[in-house]
């Protein structure tokens, strides 16, 4: 019964999840779009790091219930399936051109996250400094896509795209379904997060593990939903913003906000599998999508590519698991 119950609350966590973050992004977008903010502006920022409020919910509230490994294995285990299956999935799905100079500057800042998260990580604790370190440089990355946004809002090819994606609707509406988001946000991700601690107790695995994969691939439903759904409506660049700014955000934002909260200690594994993982799924993506002098292109080929690296990945810690438990 007490198994049931856990199943029911993953899954009924997921789907408010999805849903939830769906209606905060349209109501704040919406809002932004009402207080006459420009369209690059609400996608670099609202859109982009919308989907990952579920992310930042679960890991907040996992670091409160004193789960670290959840919380870390959230951050770390989306951007692996950010890359690997969401990319990996929506390239094979429909090829993925890359037009926009907003990414070819955006990969290169991913980078940058990527080791100075790493160099925080590498004494295997996530204290507070850390957090407020992680926490202060997403304050930065948001204040510089805000000028970027404003500086390029004519000559980018992602304002097009962001302008069809954009609601149009009442001040007093857009506000209505922020609130309502972000209540369904939070009431949803302390369901998933009891869910996802039972169910790893049950199974007498780790709450890393757990949160590296059932929790990373259904926090993540909202990018895989985002990215195929800008990839059949032709608008490639946000399919792949949507992903870099995620995965800054989730690295920043989600690692950040648990070290702030509480201070966790970082499983060793982390950094020489999960990261390692990370690094080198970003590392393909970025020789993919980055046409070196002309337009890039992430095709089916290299789509496959992307998702047997992740699966192979999942096999990894499959094994890892068996052969702890054995």
């Amino acid at each position: 019964m007490q198994l049931l119950i856990s199943i029911l609350a993953i899954v009924g966590g997921f789907v408010l999840l999805v849903w939830g973050a769906d209606r905060f992004v349209h109501g704040a977008a919406a809002t932004a779009r009402n207080l006459g903010v420009s369209t690059l502006v609400i996608g670099l920022t609202i859109v982009g790091f919308g989907t990952s409020a579920p992310e930042l919910l679960v890991s907040a509230m996992a670091a409160m219930s004193h789960n670290s490994g959840l919380a870390v294995g959230n951050a770390i285990g989306s951007n692996i399936t950010n890359v690997g299956l969401v990319i990996g999935v929506t390239a094979i799905i429909s090829p993925l051109v890359v037009n926009s100079g907003t990414l070819r500057r955006e990969f290169p800042l991913l980078f940058v996250v990527m080791l100075l998260t790493l160099a925080l990580l590498l004494d295997h604790r996530l204290g507070r400094i850390d957090g407020i370190i992680l926490l202060s440089s997403l304050g930065v990355l948001i204040f510089w896509m805000v000028r970027l946004g404003m500086g390029g809002e004519r000559k980018e090819p992602m304002t097009t795209e962001y302008e069809q994606e954009i609601p149009k609707v009442s001040l007093g509406k857009a506000l209505l379904w922020t609130a309502i988001g972000l209540g369904v946000l939070l009431i949803s991700s302390r369901i998933l997060v009891y869910g996802a601690v039972n169910i790893a107790h049950m199974l007498g695995v780790s709450d890393l593990i757990i949160g590296l994969t059932i929790v990373a691939i259904g926090t993540s439903l909202p990018e895989l939903a985002a990215s195929i759904m800008s990839a059949l409506k032709n608008e490639p660049d946000i399919a792949l913003g949507n992903v870099i700014g995620s995965n800054m955000f989730n690295l920043l934002g989600v690692l950040g906000l648990p070290g702030a909260i509480s201070p966790l200690d970082i499983d060793p594994e982390v950094l020489t599998r999960d990261y390692s993982f990370m690094i080198a799924l970003t590392i393909a993506m970025f020789f993919f999508a980055y046409g070196f002098k002309k337009p890039g292109q992430i095709n089916r080929l290299e789509g496959g590519i992307l998702l047997g690296i992740y699966v192979a990945y999942m096999v990894v810690l499959y094994f890892s698991v068996h052969t702890h438990s054995g």
